[in-house]
């Protein structure tokens, strides 16, 4: 009996032993083996289909909003101010009274050069009529030829009296006119500078500044590279231009205006103008705004999450899925990238194009759909096929 006690004993401290140094029973060999196995296990991924649309090519830069209209208002004559017509901020017409002067003297001017004219009137009246009387006793041979053409003289003397004496009374009206100040365009007041009973005169301050907000422009600089396309773009109606508002309050679609006869020798770039439409003044003058400009568009343009482009040092090329479930390295050219989109050529639309797991993949590894946890690259895709641009610089 102590025997097998001793036997019992020795198999058990055995079995601790090699509890103790991490080994296992004989029976542990099958699951080491199927882990061994389970190295060729089919690699998780997601992945999107490709689409196939217009894409329009942009070039970014940074703009200065600026008006297309901006006047300051300054008085053409030394006057005191009686009244101030309207508030800042006003919206005012072309036309508008703004500012009324004191206009008494001229007033004073006005009515003296009236009553100057119809002296000259009543005189040229009587001239007219001593001419006719000599023309008459001539024919009578009362009187001598000289003397009728003397009348003759006097009768033209006072007809260009007569007419000096319009013309200053046109230069006093256009005298008067100048104490009714009156909004050359369209626009929004500024500050006002001065109040009633304050004196003015021509060279000083402006009195208030209208500044024409709607339609309004940006002014930014382009590459010379792209004078070209900025020229066709012109040359062609002026194409689309995107401001893209601060704080994603979206984007206003201008389109380009002008573009600068000369390229600036110290910065290389040229000088390029879109006007835009600013009903809901979300453009405002002196602000910064990041700009777009659709130069080109690609035609029938295979579209695929930018995410799934892989670049390295043999080229780019992306993962896609074929009909056996096993990934197939494709290359591809970069045509334009974006955002979260790139064009692409070298696949087709629909082609399955491997989104998340992509870094794990082999071509030929086994792969299986879940859900991608970059869903939203592929919702990108899918929305941006219904405006038809992306966003970005040509790389």
């Amino acid at each position: 009996m102590n025997r097998a006690f001793t036997g019992w004993a020795i198999a058990v401290v055995a079995a601790i032993g090699a509890a103790g140094c991490g080994k296992e029973p004989a029976t542990g060999a099958a699951p080491a083996a199927a882990a061994a196995s389970g190295a060729g296990a089919a690699v998780s991924i997601s992945s999107v289909r490709a689409l196939t649309r217009d894409v329009d090519v942009m070039l970014e830069a940074t703009g200065t909003i600026s008006a297309l209209n901006s006047v300051d208002i300054r008085p053409q004559v030394s006057s005191v101010i009686t009244r101030v017509n309207i508030r800042e901020g006003q919206f005012v017409k072309a036309g508008q009274l703004l500012f009324t002067l004191d206009a008494r003297n001229d007033a004073v001017n006005l009515a003296k050069a009236r009553a100057q004219l119809a002296r000259d009137q009543a005189s040229l009246a009587d001239a007219q009529r001593q001419l006719q009387r000599s023309r008459e006793l001539l024919a009578q041979n009362f009187i001598s030829q000289g003397a009728v053409d003397t009348n003759q003289t006097l009768v033209e003397t006072q007809q260009a009296v007569v007419t000096a004496d319009r013309a200053a009374i046109d230069a006093a009206q256009v005298g008067l006119s100048y104490n009714r100040i009156v909004a050359p365009a369209a626009g929004r007041a500024g500050a006002i500078n001065v109040f009633a009973g304050s004196t003015v005169q021509p060279g000083g301050a402006a009195l208030v500044t209208i500044t024409q907000l709607d339609p309004i422009a940006v002014s930014f600089g382009l590459p010379q590279r792209y004078l070209n396309e900025a020229l066709q773009t012109l040359r062609t109606g002026g194409g689309k231009v995107f401001a893209v508002l601060p704080e994603g309050r979206g984007e206003v679609v201008g389109k380009l205006q002008f573009v600068d006869n000369a390229v600036d020798p110290n910065s290389g770039t040229v000088k390029v103008k879109a006007v835009f439409d600013n009903a809901h003044e979300l453009l405002w003058p002196g602000a910064f705004v990041n700009v777009r400009l659709a130069t080109s568009t690609l035609k029938g343009a295979i579209v695929v999450p930018q995410a799934a482009v892989i670049r390295g040092p043999r080229g780019t090329l992306v993962y896609t899925v074929d009909a056996n479930s096993r990934a197939v390295a494709r290359p591809v050219e970069l045509l334009y990238a974006a955002g979260l989109e790139a064009a692409v050529r070298g696949i087709e639309a629909g082609d399955r194009v491997v989104l998340d797991g992509r870094q794990n993949l082999r071509p030929g590894a086994a792969v299986v759909e879940r859900a991608a946890s970059g869903a939203g690259g592929a919702r990108a895709v899918a929305a941006s096929g219904a405006n038809g641009s992306l966003g970005g610089v040509v790389p």
